[in-house]
């Protein structure tokens, strides 16, 4: 018996996994938040699947993802980086990354966590979608305008409604699994 899963994740293993085990899952791990804004940065204007492939790079090539760590990259670190043919080697967003340590920071220090900061603009529980067809689904909403709005405001680089409303979908803020989709429930429930 063949699985329903959302039509975007095609045959690709790596895809399948991923949306299967991680995208629509509340995350509440600072860690992995900060994870996801890096890789989300890095994918603009460029494919999921793209980023998904040198995810593993970019854990090594971004001191798996500490915002600390990040945070200390000099110029040094940053030519070093652009000569990284396993990564994205975009100096823009490179240098995004390393302000975006720092801003992550601000805001942990500010609200306690990046958790509770992100998912404030929730009530701190996901919002459940009910599309029936991809064509449904939004690539940006006043929800995620008014978040990459903050964002923005307190500083953090390449954080777009269109990229921060693909954050929201990874880090489970809202369920945008088609209803037809065997993660749909789960997700609800996880």
């Amino acid at each position: 018996m063949e699985t329903n899963r959302c039509p975007w994740c095609g045959n690709d293993p790596l895809y399948i996994s991923y949306h299967d085990k991680e995208w629509g899952v509340p995350v509440h791990d600072d860690h992995k938040h900060f994870e996801f804004l890096v890789l989300e940065s890095m994918q603009a204007g460029l494919s999921w699947l793209t980023v998904l492939k040198k995810r593993e790079n970019f854990r090594r090539a971004f001191a798996g993802f500490d915002p600390r760590k990040v945070a200390e990259f000099d110029d040094a670190r940053v030519e070093e980086l652009l000569t990284d043919a396993s990564i994205i080697r975009n100096r823009l967003k490179i240098q995004a990354a390393i302000n975006n340590a720092h801003r992550f920071m601000e805001v942990q220090q500010e609200f306690g966590s990046f958790d509770k900061y992100i998912w404030s603009f929730t009530n701190y529980r996901p919002i459940i979608n009910s599309w029936q067809s991809l064509k449904e689904i939004p690539a940006s909403t006043p929800l995620s305008d008014a978040l990459s709005r903050d964002l923005k405001k307190r500083g953090f680089k390449f954080v777009g409604t269109t990229i921060i409303y693909a954050h929201m979908q990874a880090i489970g803020m809202v369920n945008d699994h088609l209803v037809s989709c065997f993660r749909y429930q789960q997700t609800i429930a996880e």
